[in-house]
């Protein structure tokens, strides 16, 4: 039986909470330095999408090395080298020759590194605790992963009105060294299992994807989640553009706080008392309501109305990653878990790779047709994935190979190995 490991989890959680501020208080000073540089949506996007793409591209390889080598190791690497990026765009504002190119390069080569760690992490949450605590904990980094919308845009639009955006890029720097001494704390404290390496790189991304294509269930929840996030990405670019066309930098990082409380309070009652069952239902559930606030959040260009919607939106997140979370760990073998969440990270957010190229231009088009701006463009293109996020809910609690993941047989699981 294995042993319960949660406050070490709770450890390496905290160091991950200091990054996800970190990288938040950064993403949220470029997004404003590059709508202030050029008023456009789709300048946004592209930042966005070539920060995102190397994280996606590398991220199965990332999830094979996270079953052939130590993880906890690859967690330290993954962070501390990402911070490159960000220091090369230091530099480059220091000098006074940022301008987009520089930018771009910067968060690329900040997402290549960055690209060692999620499937390493998601894999060492599976190797420290219990089946019993995976709900509880799967709120604790759902928790964790909505700090960059929670405290950083507030403290970010706070520092802005007195500093420029490089305060914030040395303040993500400094939390680099952290997270990695978190995770080295981790690693000196559990056993590092002796994996057995069978086969070629390329098999063993092969059975990544195998121990996916094996049960229907879970590839069909794959597949439906990459729509589902081409929707989502939508909304996370062009909420900011959309703001920021009728107000200032703090007013905005108020905003983004206030909306992302939502995803404070569900988190901590996640956290604490888990989720008990139920988890296709509930997930069908926040994921249609999500949807609805989303409509909600670009109706009327006032800021009011906006953080309700946004607050609520956020609310329902948590319930769905949480249930997605579960459904996909309970059908997985232990030894497949890097390999597979690599795999299922790549497919799934293959939709933002949508969303991140289009977008931008299509808020940016639609302002322009309209005559009414780029935020009423983003408000529209916003207005349309929330409906459209909506209807594709409906189709998780009707798929049957997706209600029989809640309770996994041995022989489905054993077949996915």
């Amino acid at each position: 039986m294995k042993r319960s490991n949660f406050g070490r989890f709770l450890l390496l959680w905290a160091g991950e909470l200091i990054s996800s501020i970190g990288g938040g208080l950064t993403s949220f000073g470029l997004g404003v330095y590059i709508f202030n540089k050029t008023g456009s949506a789709a300048s946004m996007a592209l930042v966005t999408l070539l920060g995102f793409l190397p994280t996606l591209l590398l991220s199965v390889p990332a999830g094979v090395l996270a079953d052939r080598y130590d993880r906890r190791l690859l967690m330290m690497a993954g962070d501390g080298l990402s911070a490159i990026g960000v220091i090369y765009i230091l530099i480059c504002m220091i000098n006074g020759s940022a301008g987009l190119v520089n930018i771009c390069i910067g968060v690329s080569v900040s997402a290549v590194f960055s690209s060692l760690l999620e499937p390493s992490y998601r894999a060492t949450v599976t190797d420290l605790l219990t089946k019993e605590e995976y709900s509880k904990a799967n709120g604790l980094v759902s928790l964790a992963g909505s700090a960059r919308y929670l405290f950083s845009p507030v403290i970010a639009g706070i520092l802005l009105s007195y500093f420029d955006v490089k305060l914030l890029l040395v303040i993500d720097i400094c939390t680099f060294f952290l997270t990695i001494s978190a995770a080295a704390v981790v690693r000196k404290g559990i056993t590092v299992q002796k994996r057995e390496v069978h086969g070629t790189f390329l098999e063993s991304m092969k059975e990544g994807w195998n121990a996916l294509a094996g049960n229907r269930g879970v590839l069909m929840l794959v597949v439906i989640s990459s729509v589902i996030t081409m929707f989502m990405g939508m909304f996370q670019i062009l909420a900011e553009p959309l703001i920021l066309s009728f107000c200032d930098a703090t007013t905005l990082g108020i905003a983004e706080t206030v909306c992302a409380c939502g995803m404070l309070i569900s988190g901590i009652i996640i956290g604490i008392r888990g989720i008990k069952g139920s988890f296709v239902k509930i997930l069908g559930i926040s994921l249609a309501l999500s949807g609805v606030f989303m409509t909600g959040f670009g109706l009327v260009e006032n800021i009011v109305p906006i953080c309700i919607s946004g607050f609520l939106f956020f609310a329902a997140l948590p319930f769905a990653n949480n249930c997605l979370d579960y459904l996909a760990r309970i059908n997985i073998p232990d030894e497949l878990q890097g390999r597979a969440w690599g795999m299922i990270g790549f497919i799934s957010q293959l939709g933002y790779v949508a969303a991140y190229a289009l977008s931008g231009i299509a808020a940016d088009s639609l302002g322009n047709i309209t005559g009414l701006g780029v935020g009423r463009g983003a408000a529209m293109v916003i207005m349309a994935a929330g409906a459209a996020l909506t209807l594709s809910a409906l189709v998780i609690p009707a798929t049957t190979s997706i209600r029989g993941l809640e309770k996994p047989s041995e022989p489905a699981v054993s077949e996915c190995a």
